[in-house]
């Protein structure tokens, strides 16, 4: 398993667990034993970047997820999307094509084979839409 694999695991996990106690990701990350965080700089990119850009990323989930309300979608699944679009948008040295296909993964491991392709549907149409975004 690649360390960016394993990266954007822990960061899933902190999204999630930080959904659940309605706090910051950052804070559940940094308060946390040096030793405890794998791949530490790349996860701190991933939660710095969804907490910087959450408002335009959870707009473009509104937008193109069409038939769920944002605070309705399972909480995984919302912050699978969530890490995939900083990736997409954000992250210049990761094609949008393994971005996405890393998301696909951590839905089939973690949620189910519907979110997975749920979640194709939705990163495809804003990869589709990408180069007409003002960011």
């Amino acid at each position: 398993m690649s360390a960016r694999t394993k990266a954007r695991k822990r960061a899933l996990d902190l999204l999630f667990e930080s959904d659940l106690r309605n706090s910051k990701a950052s804070d559940l990350l940094f308060s946390r034993p040096a030793s405890e965080l794998s791949q530490e700089d790349y996860v701190v990119m991933i939660i710095n970047g969804i907490e910087l850009n959450l408002r335009k990323i959870d707009e473009l989930i509104t937008t193109y997820a069409q038939g769920w309300d944002i605070d309705r979608m399972p909480t995984v699944d919302r912050n699978i999307m969530r890490i995939a679009l900083y990736e997409i948008l954000w992250g210049a040295d990761i094609d949008d094509q393994i971005a996405a296909s890393q998301a696909i993964i951590l839905a089939q491991e973690y949620s189910t084979e519907e979110s997975a392709k749920y979640i194709n549907g939705v990163l495809g149409r804003i990869i589709a839409l990408k180069p007409s975004f003002a960011l």
